[in-house]
């Protein structure tokens, strides 16, 4: 089994390992809810006071144009894109995920009524277990559409082929589910969609930053995903959503704000949608919060996607091996695919008593997070996470369930 001396040997020879200092993480913490939130790039302070206390405070409104305010939500999609498999003028930061689902769900239903050739399709096919404001944004697009649309729930992968059918308009997946891990096949599934007719949309927010992405390749439609889990955009950062060139002459969205207009400061009465990508773009930009994405995506930028997944396929494979090797007398029971091909960037466990469980953890400084039903979830972010880290980690869960250290009690009333 692994020893404690084999992950420190590990972090001493991980090429990644520098990147950690460019984090602020507290001292003694054990940071395992990255897929959640990230931490904080250390540069983000500094950004934050300059955007505050310069770009505001003295130039004030020609900031717009001496600093780029204008400019930002498309030249970090352009920085963000390598990141997804995506080109330049493909790709804004803006808005919320909710928001650009709800706009890519509608540009997509437009697209399907707008062609003839597709026939009359009226179902939005998703998964239960998706994170649940996607089904919600569905269910709100397709009732007030008010046109037949309706919304077909799927228990699980295994029955999301059968499902996608001839009366299908568009497909909505989230690439890696939020409680499991599970990663999909998103060219086979991409590929079943279109050979039925249907578009296909992809929620990234547990895939962007976390795993290798070729939106191109692998046949997505549209797509949206969000920059404060492993792209480290701070709390509430803005989101992203992705339109290929070859959609978007025909992307229609109902948001059509002053910032998606052909000519934004010629303040003409009737909406004329901007030419490409800006065509996603809905109201005014929060740039103090767009400022912080781009510290993020400035350390992605001294690494790549291969050897980010290499390191967090490892680090996944090691905190399996040492909770079932460690904790095995106890009832726990991982959910998490085993597959690398079918594995995101987390592990998740359940046990009877996950949340009291949880609790413990975080009070010993060993910082997950839970989901119902009785899943521990734990991420695990490559620029940050060390080997030992999931050593310490499991060891201290294995002190908890040894000692039974939890208060189901207290949990159980926190729960209800």
């Amino acid at each position: 089994m692994t020893t404690r001396k084999d992950c420190l040997t590990r972090d001493s020879q991980d090429a990644l390992a520098p990147l950690r200092a460019q984090f602020d993480l507290p001292p003694e913490l054990i940071y395992l809810d990255g897929n959640s939130l990230g931490a904080r790039p250390r540069a983000a302070l500094a950004r934050a006071q300059d955007v505050i206390a310069r770009e505001w405070g003295q130039d004030l409104i020609r900031s717009w144009n001496t600093a780029g305010w204008f400019d930002l939500p498309k030249r970090l999609g352009d920085r963000l894109a390598p990141l997804i498999g995506a080109g330049a003028g493909e790709v804004v930061v803006t808005d919320s995920t909710s928001v650009n689902l709800f706009k890519a769900l509608a540009a997509a239903l437009h697209m399907q009524a707008a062609d003839p050739a597709r026939g009359e399709r009226r179902v939005l096919v998703t998964e239960r277990s998706n994170f649940p404001t996607d089904i919600y944004m569905a269910q709100g697009l397709s009732g007030w559409l008010q046109r037949g649309y309706r919304v077909r729930l799927v228990d699980s992968p295994a029955e999301l082929e059968a499902a996608i059918d001839a009366d299908s308009a568009v497909v909505m997946l989230t690439h890696v589910n939020y409680r499991t891990g599970y990663q999909h096949d998103m060219a086979a599934l991409s590929a079943h969609a279109h050979a039925q007719g249907a578009l296909i949309v992809w929620d990234l927010a547990h895939s962007a930053g976390a795993v290798p992405l070729d939106l191109h390749r692998d046949g997505a439609d549209l797509a949206v995903g969000c920059t404060y889990k492993y792209l480290n955009g701070g709390p509430g950062a803005p989101a992203f959503i992705w339109v290929p060139r070859r959609h978007q002459a025909a992307f229609r969205q109902p948001l059509s704000g002053w910032w998606g207009h052909a000519a934004p400061f010629a303040m003409a009465p009737d909406f004329a949608p901007a030419d490409g990508i800006g065509r996603a773009l809905c109201g005014t930009q929060p740039i103090a919060s767009l400022a912080m994405v781009e510290c993020g995506l400035d350390i992605f930028a001294q690494t790549d996607m291969a050897a980010i997944r290499a390191k967090s396929l490892a680090l996944t494979d090691l905190f399996i091996e040492l909770v079932e090797a460690r904790c095995g007398a106890h009832p726990l029971e991982l959910v998490t695919p085993r597959q690398h091909a079918r594995r995101g960037s987390q592990v998740s466990f359940t046990h009877p008593h996950g949340y009291a469980v949880m609790q413990a953890l975080i009070a010993r400084g060993v910082v997950g997070d839970y989901r119902e039903p009785a899943i521990m979830r734990f991420g695990f972010t490559p620029l940050y996470t060390r080997y030992a880290d999931v050593w310490d980690a499991v060891d201290i869960l294995r002190d908890i369930l040894d000692g039974q250290a939890y208060d189901i009690d207290a949990a159980r009333d926190a729960v209800t």
